[in-house]
């Protein structure tokens, strides 16, 4: 990759992420009361991070099994409102143990 080229793709993606972040404000310049567009808007953060994070997990271990166990264990702390270090420390643990299981069998 030529230097203009990688120019070029920073400048495509600076601009993108600048425009992502304008329009909201050019567009909605009075409060928005809606409680769907409110809520829509909220949660699109969220589900743009798990939409590139939940492909990545399947493939970051050795095994599959492990990913889903340490995924579902992850999904199961976090939604009983266990702290990040915790649910990752469980997550990386469960990775551990699956697959020295997994070595086992």
């Amino acid at each position: 990759m030529n230097r203009s080229h990688l120019l070029l793709s920073i400048l495509v993606m600076a601009g993108t992420t600048y425009l992502i972040r304008l329009l909201p404000l050019v567009l909605f310049r009075k409060e928005i009361k809606s409680p769907f567009v409110r809520s829509f808007l909220f949660y699109i953060p969220f589900a743009c991070l798990a939409s590139m994070t939940f492909p990545e997990i399947l493939y970051a271990t050795d095994y599959t099994a492990s990913a889903i166990a340490a995924f579902a264990v992850a999904v199961f702390l976090a939604l009983k409102k266990k702290s990040l270090p915790t649910v990752a420390l469980a997550g990386c643990l469960t990775v551990f143990i699956v697959e020295r299981l997994l070595v086992l069998l």
